[in-house]
């Protein structure tokens, strides 16, 4: 079972030793289609504007304007409706998955801990990468090469023990920290 979640952000529980925690709201989810794969075709809310291609889908499953995303993921509902969130209660372990913060091109030393040159008088090494071939064979960069590039905007998949789950308020609780800034959206699935 998969739920689309919403990162609050992070704290810690009141308890001696205190456990850091991530808090994660569980998003108001409609079941439109089910698939024979047990996979399902859902609509969901992220507060943004909607164009006239999701209003088409919307009178489509007769949605209200509030579920304005749309995304396939596995669910325990057998029919069209409210997305069951009664698995949450029983879980012990999720799968979470979300985007890192984008930090755009970014140069080896922040990308990847390179040290750099050294910082007296005398070079013109810096903050460069270097020398980045072999010698006359293999006569190429070598591929995963650590370089410059893009830093960050990847997907991640953690699991995390989860704490405790508020089916009224719909926060789920989990263990440790989940990538991605806080108000990001991604999905949780459930693992054990």
């Amino acid at each position: 079972m998969e739920f689309i979640v919403e990162k609050i952000g992070m704290s810690r529980t009141v308890s001696v030793p205190s456990v850091p925690v991530t808090l994660l709201k569980v998003l108001d989810t409609k079941v439109c289609e089910i698939a024979e794969n047990g996979k399902a075709f859902v609509a969901y809310s992220n507060g943004k504007k909607f164009n006239k291609t999701i209003e088409g889908q919307q009178k489509k499953f007769n949605l209200s304007k509030e579920f304005n995303r749309f995304a396939t993921i596995a669910v325990a509902n057998s029919e069209a409706g409210d997305l069951d969130v009664a698995g949450l209660a029983e879980a012990k372990v999720l799968k979470s998955t979300f985007k890192t913060k984008g930090r755009g091109f970014q140069g080896g030393v922040k990308r990847w801990n390179f040290a750099g040159g050294r910082a007296s008088h005398g070079h013109r090494m810096g903050r460069r990468v270097g020398s980045i071939g072999n010698c006359e064979w293999p006569g190429r960069v070598m591929p995963g090469k650590k370089m410059p590039g893009q830093y960050g905007n990847t997907n991640v998949t953690v699991k995390n023990e989860v704490v405790s789950f508020d089916a009224e308020t719909g926060i789920l609780v989990v263990k440790g920290s989940i990538a991605g800034p806080n108000g990001a959206l991604g999905k949780v699935k459930v693992a054990k």
